[in-house]
């Protein structure tokens, strides 16, 4: 089934301040046409530069997703493009007039909130994903993260976090299905430990944190100088520490920091460019490995690009035809009959499926000593796939037959071979008119381009007796 983009149906405001700049700013996500992804654009610089989110446009990683292109930078992109992912935006155009993206309660709620409400478009161009067919696997021995990314039916991720800490230590987060993404992680927000916020200070970092947009994990009560500092730090008049949290914040979920590590994790992998059919296991994330991890899958695509021409075909289905229903179409019986199922046919297009066996007849004398399947019995396997698309426009099938009249650019890529399941991929090429039917046809083998051609055929009604 055919997935379409989207983008916004009406442009959305926010204003705010900046996590790590403290910076007022404000910002707008405007739709954008098929094919735009997602870009930022610096309103308040000459020329308005515009920075894609591309993995190859990360500048750093200290602490937040931070973009940088000819000196034009957006610090913080990772919970809007996560909210953006979530929420099935392809294509959108984010301008803002400051540094960094508004850190508002420090989730992405607030973002899948505004882009629900104005809701979302439906575009008239396919949405691509990349067909991921291996294991991909990366590991940082040093902070001892490990990601991985396996073929799955659709685009899934698991986290699991791993503190040294008495208030958090180990937790998990799943999402399966990101259209779950606005319920179960889009509210989980940011976090740090007390003892890393006079770090983070020091640093010029978190200029614009507050108790009301973080979390802060404590592991042990505060003295009164401490308290004196924090509570210039926060702008606030009382600091205390309550069940590991500082003022007792209340936690909307109990492994809302792992589910956070997740959301950095959708936002952070977005960078890539392209969704994926995998499931994405991550120990231990954070955005330098996540973007590291981006970079890998991202250069995994470019050096397999041409999966992307490769149709994804599920031979588990059920059939739409099975041998029985074919044969009745077709004149052809064994061993002569060699098409299995059909598991797809539209008014335009057909699916077939050959199982190749040994124990094919052409075998005996084919290669007896390496068997491959005979270039001119693909050719008949795809026409008769063919001839099923073209008698499917007739009633009463079974009173015509399918003649070929000419096949053209005919090209044999890879070797059949028993043990293959070989799929032919047939669409007309135009309308067909006086029974004459005109085919582009493919053949795959997993996913490896076997044959091509382009096929003329003529829908005949057979003579009664």
């Amino acid at each position: 089934m055919k997935e379409f983009q989207h983008t916004l149906k009406e442009a959305i405001h926010f204003e705010g301040i900046g996590l790590h700049t403290g910076l007022a700013v404000q910002m707008s996500i405007e739709p954008a046409s098929t094919n735009h992804g997602i870009k930022f654009q610096r309103i308040d610089l000459e020329n308005q530069p515009i920075i894609k989110a591309d993995a190859s446009n990360v500048a750093n990683t200290s602490r937040s997703t931070n973009l940088e292109k000819d000196n034009a930078k957006v610090y913080t992109v990772e919970h809007l493009l996560a909210a953006l992912t979530g929420c099935g935006i392809d294509n959108a155009l984010v301008k803002l007039d400051n540094d960094e993206v508004p850190i508002l309660d420090g989730s992405a709620l607030e973002f899948v909130n505004a882009i629900n409400t104005v809701g979302i478009e439906q575009q008239d161009a396919e949405r691509v994903y990349f067909p991921l067919n291996e294991v991909i696997r990366f590991y940082d021995e040093e902070k001892k993260v490990e990601m991985v990314a396996i073929p799955a039916d659709g685009f899934q991720f698991s986290t699991a976090i791993d503190f040294d800490s008495t208030v958090l230590n180990t937790q998990h987060a799943y999402l399966n299905n990101l259209n779950n993404f606005g319920d179960e992680i889009a509210p989980a927000r940011t976090f740090c430990f007390l003892h890393e916020v006079k770090a983070l200070v020091e640093n010029d970092l978190i200029k614009g944190g507050s108790l009301d947009n973080a979390i802060v994990f404590a592991d042990s009560q505060l003295d009164e100088q401490e308290q004196e500092q924090l509570a210039k730090i926060f702008s606030m008049p009382d600091i205390t520490v309550k069940e590991g949290v500082l003022n007792n914040v209340e936690l909307r979920f109990n492994n809302e920091p792992a589910r956070h590590k997740l959301l950095d994790l959708v936002g952070d992998l977005s960078l890539v460019g392209m969704r994926m059919r995998a499931k994405i296991f991550a120990t231990r994330p954070g955005h330098a490995t996540n973007v590291a991890f981006a970079k890998q899958l991202k250069e995994h695509i470019v050096q397999h690009k041409h999966l992307l021409k490769i149709p994804q075909f599920d031979l588990n289905k059920e059939p739409v035809l099975d041998t029985m229903a074919i044969s009745q179409m077709l004149p052809h019986k064994y061993p002569f009959l060699l098409i299995d199922k059909i598991i797809e046919i539209t008014e335009e297009r057909v699916v077939g499926v050959k199982m190749v066996t040994m124990n094919e007849q052409f075998f005996q004398g084919h290669f007896p000593g390496n068997p491959v399947m005979p270039g001119v019995l693909q050719l008949e396997a795809m026409a008769q796939t063919g001839g099923i698309l073209a008698l499917s426009s007739v009633e009463k099938p079974e009173e015509y037959s399918t003649y070929l009249l000419k096949i053209d650019q005919v090209k044999f890529r890879n070797i059949v071979r028993p043990g293959d399941a070989i799929v032919f991929d047939l669409r007309l090429l135009s309308p067909i008119r006086r029974g004459i039917c005109q085919m582009e046809g493919r053949a795959y083998v997993g996913n490896k381009l076997t044959t091509e051609a382009k096929m003329t055929a003529q829908i005949v009604r057979q003579k009664s007796e």
